[in-house]
């Protein structure tokens, strides 16, 4: 009778003791960080710093975005590059030079080259390719209890330079702290970092993105968010053709 007891008061304890919250799925941790500075809408004031060892340079530029597929972005500073604008719409991306009043598109073979000679892709800057579409994901072991290190591997069909991704992601608020990317023979290519943690418009993300590639000695870009703004109604014609081609 005694063991009876004993039995049913364990059984009740168990079924009043909460439950203890179970893990996000690897998934949902990379949707999370594809989405983290994107929403249904999204606005960004965004500084950007070029390290160079024989020259440096700071660009701001505003960015919208809607979705996962929609974003512009234009250059506001220095004046040389102010109105240099970048549209991208599902696959297709373009910028336009205010200079030579011309509009030139991206073909999808340089996506990875070089945004405004800094270490960050075009696709970089447009997030033309998804972490949660365009890669396998897998938890990979971790000595650090507080963190997720998560694996991404290439789709079959995904083009990129990419052999392998890592993201390292914080358990308790699931914020990225580092991202480094490897070729094909899984040698380290370049690391980018996040910190200075702050909310903007209700959401807390990294304010600061330090990237620094490994095959330039010397070379490294910091992108700085300013401020931001998520699910704030937009201009219908903002991710046109024509509003590119706009005088700014």
């Amino acid at each position: 009778m005694t063991n009876l007891i004993a039995s049913a008061l364990c059984l009740i304890l168990l079924a009043i003791s909460p439950a203890r919250a179970a893990d996000p799925g690897v998934d949902d941790i990379i949707d999370r960080v594809d989405r983290l500075y994107r929403s249904q809408t999204s606005y960004a004031e965004i500084e950007m710093e070029i390290v160079t060892p024989n020259w440096q340079r700071t660009i701001k530029m505003e960015m919208w975005t809607e979705g996962m597929k929609k974003t512009f972005a234009v250059i506001t500073a220095p004046k040389k590059d102010a109105g240099i604008a970048t549209l991208r719409d599902g696959t297709e991306m373009w910028n336009y030079f205010p200079r030579i009043n011309k509009v030139m598109k991206i073909p999808p073979s340089m996506m990875m080259g070089s945004w405004m000679g800094s270490d960050f892709t075009n696709d970089d800057i447009v997030k033309e390719s998804s972490l949660s579409d365009d890669y396998y994901a897998e938890l990979m072991p971790t000595s650090n209890a507080d963190v997720y290190v998560i694996g991404l591997t290439p789709r079959s069909n995904t083009a990129t330079v990419w052999g392998r991704i890592t993201i390292t992601v914080r358990k308790s608020d699931l914020i990225p702290l580092e991202e480094a990317f490897y070729d094909e023979r899984g040698q380290q290519m370049r690391v980018m970092t996040f910190s200075d943690i702050q909310t903007f418009d209700g959401r807390t993300l990294p304010a600061v993105m330090d990237l620094v590639p490994h095959s330039k000695e010397g070379h490294r870009t910091v992108i700085r968010y300013l401020n931001a703004q998520f699910d704030q109604t937009l201009d219908g014609d903002l991710f046109s053709l024509r509003n590119l081609r706009k005088r700014r």
